[in-house]
């Protein structure tokens, strides 16, 4: 790695860590419930496999008119970040099935979409879980100097306006992934030696990362372009609608989580992190919409942010149980629960931190000391 990794401070707080992971193991074990997903998880795969591959299929097997191309790409994109949400995610964390093998194949649901399975684990898994807004180790606050999300990242005159075009730049984040992203990052993971910890290697890699992105390609141009005869602008068209409501709607799910104003953020070069792992989790993640059942169910369940980073191995169906557990010990050892009761409010107190990040008076007041 290219900065000091920082230890947790395991003398911070650990009763209260104990004795949280003691009452949610024991939930289980009452319940006599697996962590990992259910019928629940299965049935919600299948409904999210169908909002994107039924209108392909559609548009594939018989010529639609430019107006039903149109709305079948904005559907694809509602599956594909659903897919992303409630299938890829709980399934490369191995919480969508008790049996490995499977957790691997929906895993791979991320490179038939566009994506690539083996990226997203080590940025998601091994990063931003394990240094939550950490800056230089949480890969979810760097936007490439055009976005300032900490108080420390250094301020630019570019960054004046971040919360005006902010959502316009988040709904090319697929896009970004799918055509450019990935590429960089398999390469910058194999220098980092993060490769090494995956069991890959870095041919195997780049191979499975070439393949899928031919093939996905292959399906969304080549196939309807020159087998079905539809116009080379209408395809584009439809293939950028989608991944701009794909961008968008993670983006609405995942950015509320832990870029908000009462959040604590860590300079890079942080040496020790203030407190054990759990109660940095809770310092740095927010719940939102937690009564928001159909919220609840299309984003897997991530709405309860905290539960998911505690607990990342436990499948999506159980936070919402799991989170009065967590909720009730937080405020027993006197550790802040960060929810906040709407999804709309959620977006619009992420919206006022990124005004607060594009003053150039903005630092060190929201950061963790």
């Amino acid at each position: 790695m290219n900065q000091a990794i920082p230890r947790y401070n395991r003398r911070d707080k650990q009763e209260f860590a104990r004795k949280l992971r003691s009452r949610v193991n024991e939930y289980f074990e009452t319940k006599n419930i697996s962590r990992t997903g259910d019928g629940r998880a299965m049935f919600k795969a299948l409904v999210m496999f169908s909002l994107y591959f039924a209108p392909y299929a559609l548009m594939m097997s018989v010529e639609v008119t430019t107006w039903q191309y149109i709305l079948c790409s904005a559907i694809m994109g509602v599956g594909a970040a659903g897919i992303g949400l409630a299938v890829m995610h709980d399934a490369n964390h191995g919480s969508f099935s008790s049996k490995g093998w499977v957790n691997k194949l929906f895993g791979y649901s991320l490179n038939i979409i566009g994506g690539n399975s083996l990226s997203w684990r080590i940025q998601h898994n091994v990063l931003h879980h394990s240094f939550t807004n950490v800056r230089g180790l949480d890969e979810d606050l760097e936007a490439g100097n055009i976005m300032r999300f900490t108080p420390y990242e250094p301020w630019k005159p570019r960054h004046r306006y971040q919360h005006v075009y902010s959502w316009v730049l988040y709904s090319f984040m697929t896009l970004s992934w799918v055509l450019i992203k990935d590429f960089k990052r398999i390469t910058k993971y194999k220098n980092l030696g993060l490769l090494e910890g995956q069991n890959v290697s870095y041919t195997a890699a780049i191979a499975t990362l070439a393949v899928s992105k031919v093939v996905y390609l292959f399906y969304m141009f080549v196939v309807p372009i020159f087998i079905m005869g539809y116009n080379p602008w209408l395809v584009i068209s439809g293939f950028m609608l989608l991944h701009l409501i794909a961008g968008l709607l993670l983006a609405m799910i995942f950015q509320p989580a832990h870029i908000m104003e009462d959040h604590d953020f860590v300079e890079k070069g942080a040496t020790e992190l203030e407190q054990c792992y759990e109660a940095h989790q809770l310092s740095t993640t927010s719940n939102f919409g937690a009564s928001n059942k159909l919220l609840t169910w299309y984003c897997g369940g991530l709405n309860y942010q905290v539960e998911h980073h505690i607990f990342p191995s436990v499948s999506h169906v159980h936070y919402p149980e799991i989170s009065k557990i967590v909720e009730a010990t937080a405020k027993e050892y006197r550790v802040p629960y960060r929810t906040v009761p709407t999804f709309g409010e959620a977006l619009a107190i992420h919206q006022r931190t990124m005004k607060k990040m594009a003053s150039p008076d903005t630092y060190g007041s929201m950061a963790a000391a």
